[in-house]
């Protein structure tokens, strides 16, 4: 049986470990990798292999759980999804209230544990997301409700919260779970590279959206982003570049007009006409042509910016 202090040092080693892998979180990370994890000189896995939730022989709660990558399309075998309340659910293990597994997150819960969440970003790879809560339990659903970070102290499942922590609750999921997983996807498309000028820095790159995800038709999925290096991000949003359906892209004018540095004759206004160096090879992974004539308008028009203004203040209100 594993001792509370010992379950406590192997939950924060392995997240310290996983901080290290991923550069605190801005990488995804293979299940070959995965493997390298030992505490105390063994080797531990940190997922199971053939079930989402790995409960460790001996220790009672749930160490980990997974959800599986699917291509865009295909649908997942459990609906983890994201509740109107601002949390996250995860499917029980089968429809067994007492399976074993299904015991481990309900005592993760009682305990109050801290789990991995490693969510399939690709076929072997995936996103850590840590540390995740198990707030409660919702039998009639034969779901988990999960907490990120932050969050694991609002008791209520956001039945009885009011508007504006709902909100921020939501908000904080998406900072916490989606933008982490949407970042894992796209940069696995584009094979870690800017699409405009093909820099392969992780930390130096970017998961953008075509249609801010604040946005009702900006979701999280491939199709709605763009691999890009900071500056080129900061360009895209600021509506200084646009990308047009057939993947051209296009400088404002004023800018084309500028004289300054070899930054911004080299790498802005000489994109002005250049095709997207980089696409997913897959056809379904690759930017959705009509999120980018819908952007490429505003960006015509000079309200790019703007409107992307306007987003940003909506989706950052204060939660008080």
């Amino acid at each position: 049986m594993w001792s509370d202090a010992d379950e406590v040092a192997l939950r924060e080693e392995a997240m310290e470990w996983l901080a290290a892998w991923t550069s605190d979180g801005l990488d995804a990370i293979s299940y070959e990798d995965l493997g390298d994890f030992r505490f105390r000189g063994e080797k531990f896995p940190l997922r199971d292999r053939q079930l989402g939730i790995r409960k460790p022989a001996g220790m009672d709660s749930a160490f980990s759980i997974t959800t599986t990558y699917r291509a865009p399309g295909q649908e997942r075998p459990y609906d983890d999804r994201l509740g109107s309340d601002g949390f996250m659910r995860y499917k029980w293990d089968g429809d067994n209230p007492e399976k074993y597994t299904n015991r481990g997150l309900r005592a993760a819960m009682e305990q109050k544990r801290p789990l991995i969440w490693f969510w399939g970003v690709a076929q072997g790879v995936y996103k850590p997301i840590y540390p995740v809560y198990i707030v409660a339990e919702e039998r009639e659903q034969q779901q988990f409700v999960v907490a990120t970070d932050g969050l694991q102290n609002i008791e209520s499942t956001g039945r009885d919260v009011d508007e504006v922590t709902k909100r921020y609750v939501l908000q904080e999921t998406r900072r916490r779970l989606h933008q982490p997983v949407f970042r894992g996807l796209v940069m696995q498309a584009y094979g870690t590279r800017c699409s405009i000028c093909t820099l392969r820095h992780s930390a130096l790159l970017d998961a953008a959206h075509i249609v801010p995800d604040a946005d009702p038709a900006g979701v999280a999925a491939v199709r709605n982003g763009l691999a890009l290096c900071k500056i080129h991000h900061a360009a895209y949003d600021a509506g200084i570049i646009g990308i047009s359906p057939d993947y051209k892209i296009g400088v404002r004018g004023d800018v084309l007009s500028e004289v300054d540095g070899p930054m911004l004759e080299f790498g802005l206004k000489g994109l002005d006409g250049n095709k997207l160096s980089v696409l997913p090879s897959a056809k379904k992974e690759r930017p959705d042509q009509s999120l980018l004539e819908r952007q490429y308008r505003r960006f015509e028009t000079g309200s790019a910016s703007r409107g992307l203004r306007a987003d940003f203040l909506h989706s950052t209100d204060p939660p008080g």
